[in-house]
């Protein structure tokens, strides 16, 4: 595992945050704390709460008990209610102070590093809800504040200065905005988080070739269906699940980590294994010319 400064704080985290939500719950409390367990073991110091849900907090507080508080970060999502039925997003000021208590309570972790707010449309966000945030930050409850989303309103959210971190999505195929977007972020020392890093649009062969590949002329002409073609798929995202020795989604994840904007990038499993075999990324460098392949894919995709 590869560790990154992480914000104006000064704390380092690991290249990889372990996300934990309703699927980590799935497979019951002690499945759940072995994932975090197995997360630990693989140097995975970084954490991600996906709603205030009470067990989840009952279990991640549980699991990292064992641990020296300093040494973790972890990341609780507010904005996304609490996980059970029939709970509604709420950014009211009331609401997130009392999602933070309920967590802090039932963990027993003292505080939260970073309060990530679910991407809040323009009119979602009161003064006061960011007032209450700050009050609570000021009372060393919550260390930094963030906000997470892929929408136009996030530039206005980097803009204001009034958060410590970004949460956004970033894979091979990012468009231009995206991109912008984290450079205006890095220059306003807010600490990068990325998430959506192995796309739907590119999780099957078929997806990636489709990328960028000629479009049918009028009668159905203009591009090659012949399966054996040496060139088929050639500048498209093919290449993803054709390179010997990686997946698809152990490159795209490799691609997002080589950025030095990047503090820390979202994983998800419901396996030790799955997250032992992501753990492994970190320390692989991608094979040589497949930076450059990448690059020609996305230049191509946006000149289409």
């Amino acid at each position: 595992m590869r560790y990154r400064p992480f914000g104006y704080a000064g704390t380092a985290v690991s290249s990889l945050t372990l996300s934990l939500g309703h699927a980590a719950l799935a497979r019951g409390f002690e499945a759940a704390q072995s994932l975090i367990y197995s997360g630990l073991e693989a140097g995975i110091n970084s954490f991600r709460l996906e709603t205030a849900d009470p067990v989840l907090a009952d279990v991640v507080g549980q699991a990292l008990s064992h641990v020296d508080r300093k040494l973790v970060c972890v990341t609780l999502m507010l904005g996304t209610g609490d996980g059970r039925r029939g709970s509604q997003r709420d950014f009211s000021a009331e609401g997130m102070t009392h999602a933070m208590d309920r967590v802090l309570h039932v963990s027993g972790l003292g505080h939260i590093d970073v309060a990530l707010l679910d991407e809040p449309d323009e009119h979602e966000l009161a003064q006061s809800t960011l007032q209450a945030l700050k009050a609570l930050r000021a009372a060393e409850r919550v260390r930094l504040l963030g906000v997470s989303g892929e929408g136009e309103v996030m530039d206005t959210y980097v803009s204001t200065g009034a958060f410590d971190v970004l949460a956004t999505p970033f894979h091979v195929n990012s468009d231009w905005r995206i991109h912008t977007r984290v450079r205006q972020a890095r220059e306003r020392d807010m600490a990068i988080m990325a998430y959506g890093y192995f796309p739907e649009s590119l999780d099957t062969p078929k997806k990636a070739e489709a990328v960028n590949e000629p479009k049918r002329g009028l009668f159905g002409f203009g591009r090659s269906r012949a399966p054996d073609t040496p060139l088929r798929g050639a500048g498209t995202f093919a290449f993803l699940h054709r390179t010997q020795g990686w997946t698809a989604e152990q490159i795209c994840l490799g691609y997002a980590l080589v950025d030095p904007s990047i503090a820390s990038v979202l994983i998800s499993a419901t396996t030790d294994e799955r997250v032992n075999d992501l753990s492994q990324v970190p320390e692989r460098d991608l094979p040589p010319g497949l930076p450059a392949q990448i690059e020609m894919a996305r230049v191509g995709t946006a000149a289409a």
